[in-house]
């Protein structure tokens, strides 16, 4: 007898219930800020004032701070982290942190051209008395092997960023609010994993790669490879801030129209910050497949009545974000995975297929 695709999927019956129950149970409670406001910088500056109880004993044992910005693209300023947002996280950490600060991107395309068209060399100039570094990740190369799923669930190797998991790094990710091709939504988690990847300088020829490309293995892997890269670099995230003063919708995360939000979070529990974000946007948590997952493996808090807020109620400033024309298809990572290719022998006593 063999075990028929129809089986598989009848034992399924369409879409997993979610959200699933945990595997790892986050036990804290977590604390987000909301603020609304007409300035981006001033939003920023003070949704990391509200949770600054959370994260001065962090800071406090850090050796270094690296500031993590969104530049996925380095010609479109809308999907970029603004300057401003920059300039109010170094305006919270003046006071507070005395050693080295990194701006630290690895950019899908050319880093650096992304920083000199969104202005951080005039930031770094103007925060001189801390000595705030830019680095090009890609350039400097500096990787820790992680292990992800090919399309055919075999393991490979990619590159990640030395920096995001150096012992002592309290890593900040300054993301966006924006709509997706691939993965429904994109904040502060997808800005760590993604953007933690590195590709060679040059684009093509031997030794040639971009290991940001192979996350994108189908809807399914994805969201997969996204959780276990996420659980290497947890330990050594500080805080989340989202600036939603524009957010993003439809074509996310690089071409998509402005959606004039006026708004920004900060948390130390950055599944919680995304989770907050999510409502924000009027985009139904249980359709992001890696923070499902980040949630079930224990990363943070996903459930709202485990989050306190701090600032107007959601509400009060929800939208609805446009999601991105492909949506159907990006939520095809609900549906049971296709077995039409195969099917599976009858086994015998011992486990192993019987002889025909």
């Amino acid at each position: 007898m063999l075990l028929s695709a129809t089986w598989l999927r009848g034992q399924e019956q369409g879409p997993p219930a979610v959200p699933a129950a945990p595997i790892v149970e986050y036990k804290p409670r977590s604390t987000v800020s909301l603020v609304q406001g007409d300035n981006r910088q001033a939003n920023v500056y003070k949704a990391l004032m509200a949770v600054d109880d959370q994260v001065r004993p962090k800071l406090a044992a850090a050796k270094r701070v690296l500031i993590k910005p969104n530049n996925v693209g380095v010609e479109e300023p809308l999907c970029a982290t603004h300057a401003d947002t920059l300039r109010a996280i170094l305006e919270y950490l003046g006071p507070r942190f005395k050693g080295p600060v990194t701006i630290a991107e690895s950019s899908a395309r050319d880093t650096w051209t992304g920083f000199r068209n969104y202005k951080y060399p005039e930031v770094v100039q103007e925060y001189k008395s801390m000595k705030p570094e830019l680095v090009d990740l890609n350039q400097e190369g500096k990787f820790v092997l992680q292990p992800i799923l090919d399309r055919n669930f075999h393991l490979m190797p990619v590159r990640l960023a030395a920096r995001m998991v150096e012992p002592g790094t309290f890593v900040i990710s300054p993301a966006m609010l924006k709509t997706h091709n691939y993965v429904v939504a994109t904040l502060s988690i997808k800005n760590m994993v993604i953007g933690s990847a590195l590709h060679s300088m040059n684009v093509s020829g031997p030794g040639a790669f971009h290991h940001k490309h192979l996350f994108h293995a189908g809807f399914h892997i994805m969201h997969y490879n996204m959780l276990r890269t996420a659980q290497r670099l947890q330990p050594f995230w500080g805080v989340a801030v989202i600036d939603g003063f524009e957010g993003m919708e439809g074509d996310g995360p690089r071409l998509g129209t402005a959606v004039p939000h006026r708004i920004a979070l900060a948390s130390t529990d950055f599944l919680a910050a995304d989770r907050v974000g999510l409502e924000c946007m009027s985009v139904d948590p249980r359709r992001v497949g890696y923070l499902q997952y980040c949630a079930q493996m224990g990363l943070g808090n996903y459930d709202l009545g485990k989050i306190d807020l701090r600032g107007p109620a959601i509400a009060t400033v929800r939208k609805k974000y446009k999601l991105h024309e492909w949506i159907n298809e990006e939520l095809h990572w609900m549906d049971p995975v296709p077995f039409d290719d195969f099917a599976w022998p009858e086994l015998g006593d011992q486990g192993s297929p019987k002889k025909s």
